[in-house]
């Protein structure tokens, strides 16, 4: 029992080492910049654990479309939706002055097109007219709220759309999440807690195909390095401030072992490229970490 005891010790002792060294990097990058930087790392196969700010509720803006989709896919593992009923399209729910891939596809026509489609438009390519299409077919954001809160998902709130959130800035707020929580929610999801083996492996491979932000937690990666992953960002408003500058995924090392992580850089006045080099900076930083 001696031993056994000592050996906890000792690898308890080395886990606290290994998190002081990452500590002190991520401190170095984010040291001097005017921000609230929270970063979360759990590690699925050896239960590597880290956070910095983790615990604080930050907005999420369009990395909510990860969990607004999940809440979809589970209408469909329920047999309420389908991935190829047809949705219709039109100027109705295509709105101005939003990005929309979708909106720019198939403007000025009425055309239908799969479920499937507006799904994989709004996470890979954070489509914010799909977001609100698929909020609207499963009842809004409180179907997403109880959803969550059904899978044990907390740190978590979700209460506006990007409708609403584009006429309001303060809104965005009121749309938050802990990096602990997502962090956790993308464990729950790898394990397939949240969906069928279908759903899954489905709303996985559309994370992987993920097309925005490149110049964030995948930019200083090594090429064809599989990340599921959903950006998020808010822009900045007339005073300079943004909002968020966010980004979460899972991430598969050339061992086949995972971690996820949750990178937010909130209520900052720095430049957009600056925010966006710190999310990129803490990813290679931990990426080094886990391939020593």
């Amino acid at each position: 029992m001696k031993k056994i005891g000592l050996l906890f010790l000792l690898i308890s002792a080395f886990a606290f080492a290994q998190n002081t060294v990452l500590d002190k990097k991520i401190n170095s990058i984010i040291k001097d910049k005017k921000a609230t930087v929270a970063v979360s790392i759990l590690g699925f196969e050896n239960a590597f654990n880290y956070n910095k700010n983790g615990e604080k509720k930050l907005p999420m803006q369009s990395v909510f479309k990860f969990h607004i989709a999940a809440a979809v896919l589970d209408f469909v593992d329920k047999g309420k939706l389908s991935l190829d009923q047809k949705i219709t399209l039109n100027k109705s729910n295509l709105l101005e002055n939003t990005w929309s891939p979708l909106r720019d596809k198939y403007k000025d026509t009425n055309t239908e097109v799969p479920l499937s489609e507006i799904i994989d438009q709004t996470v890979a390519m954070s489509d914010n007219n799909g977001c609100d299409i698929l909020l609207q077919l499963i009842g809004g954001t409180q179907t997403v709220q109880k959803f969550m809160d059904s899978k044990g998902v907390t740190g978590f709130q979700i209460k506006f759309n990007e409708e609403e959130m584009h006429k309001d800035w303060k809104v965005q707020y009121e749309n938050y999440s802990t990096t602990n929580s997502a962090v956790q929610v993308l464990k729950k999801f790898y394990d397939g807690k949240l969906l069928s083996k279908k759903s899954t492996d489905y709303l996985m491979k559309v994370m992987l195909g993920t097309q925005t932000g490149l110049n964030k937690m995948v930019e200083q990666l090594p090429k064809n390095t599989p990340v599921a992953r959903k950006t998020g960002a808010s822009g900045k408003n007339k005073d300079g401030l943004t909002g968020a500058e966010n980004e979460i995924g899972i991430l598969t090392l050339p061992n086949g072992k995972h971690y996820a992580i949750a990178l937010f850089v909130s209520n900052s006045t720095e430049t957009d490229a600056v925010n966006c080099k710190v999310i990129s900076d803490i990813s290679k930083t931990v990426w080094d970490h886990f391939n020593k």
